[in-house]
């Protein structure tokens, strides 16, 4: 189980998530998944970049680094669509589309990931 918060704004991001660090897992992703509820997420590495292809449904997306910083974030990121590759990024994080706006979550911010 997954659980991410965070720190900077003092909210829970994701509750109930999955991590995605095989090949075929990371290939999968969320593609068949047809609705994300809130605190649901998959956290994808290693990853730098994604797309939505496949998808049904729009999701929210943070990219974040080696020390739990996000380096990018891509709100609302429709299907059919690629994300742009962040370089400093070592995994993604997507999660229900309206997560961003809802927590206030910025470009900055630190996240404690928890795997359990």
């Amino acid at each position: 189980m997954l659980h991410v918060h965070n720190a900077t704004r003092n909210v829970t991001l994701v509750d109930q998530g999955q991590v995605a660090d095989s090949y075929f897992k990371r290939l999968k992703g969320l593609i068949g998944v047809r609705h994300l509820d809130p605190g649901d997420g998959l956290l994808i590495k290693p990853c730098k970049d994604i797309h939505t292809h496949f998808m049904s449904m729009p999701i929210d997306v943070l990219y974040v680094d080696a020390n739990n910083r996000v380096v990018g974030i891509d709100p609302e990121l429709k299907t059919w669509r690629f994300g742009r590759r962040r370089g400093k990024a070592r995994f993604v994080i997507e999660m229900p589309s309206g997560t961003v706006a809802r927590t206030g979550s910025m470009i900055g911010d630190e996240l404690i990931v928890t795997v359990s």
